[in-house]
């Protein structure tokens, strides 16, 4: 496909150049196994390059008049808008993603796009008073400088935009590392969108490459002050921890186990409705995914009949098929290890009212009950097209239940009564959680994040700013200090 060999290419100081690497990443298609593009992998000097690239280009950046910044996010939101056909075809065929899939995430791209452009505009500066007598305190907000940026492969588009666009209307450059199984959509389409846009060149360097080959050269160096990492809490602990030892400020996006929670006062239909949606979408690898459904013991019974037909319903097939809902895994060894998971779990006393199988990377829907409280798959991520239904008597236990996972991002409470839904989601430790609704949820001015171990820091609106500028301060003395010697 042009498409995708087009953009194989490291982009580095405005210019498509192969890696120096010795070796290739492989982009497939994970549904038919179709070779999608070759590229040849970036080494730790070209990493270098692309630092040293984007550090000589940020102050002018940052001198920019902010004006002039959005009007390149403009043109790039224009741009994308233009080629939604062609990206979405992308999304597609590079991540195994549905038609429904791919316009979920480009409707949320070009959102996070329009907040980013007015992002430009909003850094404020204060004017404090002070103790001394003719002093003026002043406090600027300013840009950190460059930004390092490594983005997952599950919405690799819109969670690569979603740091890289709000970097740069705050004056920043950007490196930006796609993950390995999507360069493309999660990388060199980035550069193309905003090098169409006019973005100047040295502003946005994507390296498409692995730690096999750059080891920790992308956190350790010295010219990036934040790193944006969205990814598993296992790499994100690695991640947090070098830059730690090097000074860095990180934002953490990490792994989730939410608990979607249907009271006895709940809307079985609507509540079934939203918990397929938040465990299956996307075959289930998203970091939001209602992992473990909690149900009352009160309407269990009724709802798992309905929870099990409508799961089943579900169709599996070729996600350019528009009817297809359910699509691949990322990989083999992602399907490999869901598949074995499940067998593993129904081998150690768990029920299976649906016990799915694996044909290639197609992993048809699981549903699981019966597990022992002990059951290690209770704590731990799975990104995968498999539900835990989990009975429950009461409130409290509810709470018990969904705090009992060593993460904290999203959730969701179904009840009749919205207060007590309420009530419900403050006691759930998590970054977010939603009353009457899915688990998978991001708006572009709300507080994104995580607890425990999902994650550090906050993404979108006002947060981005905290995000990816820092504050500077500078006093005036209009009048005379006075010093003891």
């Amino acid at each position: 496909m042009s498409f995708f060999t087009d953009l194989a290419h490291q982009y580095i100081d405005g210019e498509w150049r192969p890696g120096k690497g010795s070796w290739d990443i492989i982009d497939f298609n994970p549904f038919n196994g179709e070779k999608l593009a070759s590229i040849p992998v970036a080494t730790a000097e070209e990493v270098d390059q692309a630092y040293r690239a984007a550090e000589r280009a940020q102050q002018a950046w940052a001198d920019t008049n902010p004006y002039a910044r959005r009007t390149v996010l403009e043109k790039a939101l224009k741009i994308v808008e233009e080629r939604e056909p062609e990206i979405a075809e992308a999304i597609v065929a590079e991540l195994g993603g549905t038609h429904l899939k791919a316009g979920f995430e480009l409707h949320l791209a070009k959102e996070f796009l329009r907040e980013a452009i007015q992002l430009a505009l909003r850094p404020a500066g204060q004017i404090l008073p002070s103790p001394t007598e003719g002093k003026e305190n002043r406090v600027y907000r300013v840009p950190v400088g460059v930004v390092g940026v490594i983005s997952p492969f599950n919405f690799p588009f819109l969670l690569s935009l979603k740091s890289v666009a709000p970097a740069l209307a705050l004056g920043n450059a950007v490196v930006l590392k796609p993950h390995q199984n999507t360069p493309i959509c999660g990388g060199t389409l980035l550069a193309k969108v905003f090098e169409d846009a006019g973005l100047p060149a040295g502003l946005l360097n994507v390296v498409v490459t692995d730690i096999a080959e750059i080891g920790d050269t992308l956190l350790e160096h010295p010219v990036p002050q934040v790193i944006s990492f969205t990814g598993s809490d296992k790499v994100g602990r690695h991640v947090a921890t070098v830059c730690a030892a090097n000074l860095k400020r990180v934002v953490l996006e990490l792994g989730g186990n939410s608990a979607l929670i249907v009271l006895d006062d709940a809307d079985v239909d609507y509540a079934v409705d939203a918990a397929v949606f938040s465990r299956y979408v996307h075959q289930g690898q998203v970091c939001m995914a209602a992992n473990r459904i909690l149900v009352d013991r009160a309407i269990e019974a009724e709802f798992t009949e309905k929870f099990v037909a409508k799961v089943a319903s579900l169709t599996v097939g070729d996600p350019a098929d528009p009817a297809t809902q359910i699509g691949p895994l990322i990989n083999s060894s992602q399907a490999e290890s869901v598949s074995r998971l499940v067998d593993e779990t129904v081998e150690s006393g768990a029920t299976a009212l649906l016990h799915g199988r694996a044909d290639g990377n197609l992993v048809s829907p699981s549903v699981l009950t019966g597990l022992p409280a002990d059951s290690p798959v209770l704590q731990q991520e799975i990104f995968g097209p498999v539900a835990l239904l989990v009975p429950f008597d009461g409130e409290d236990e509810a709470v018990r239940i969904a705090n009992d996972t060593p993460y904290g991002l999203s959730g969701a409470v179904h009840t009749g009564n919205i207060e007590r839904g309420v009530r419900v989601g403050q006691r759930v430790h998590t970054g977010m959680i939603h009353i009457n609704d899915g688990t998978v949820h991001d708006e572009p001015i709300v507080p994104f994040g995580g607890e425990k171990g999902s994650g550090l820091g906050r993404l979108n609106g006002e947060s981005m700013v905290e995000a990816f500028t820092t504050q500077k301060w500078i006093s005036v003395q209009h009048g005379r200090s006075q010093f003891p010697f």
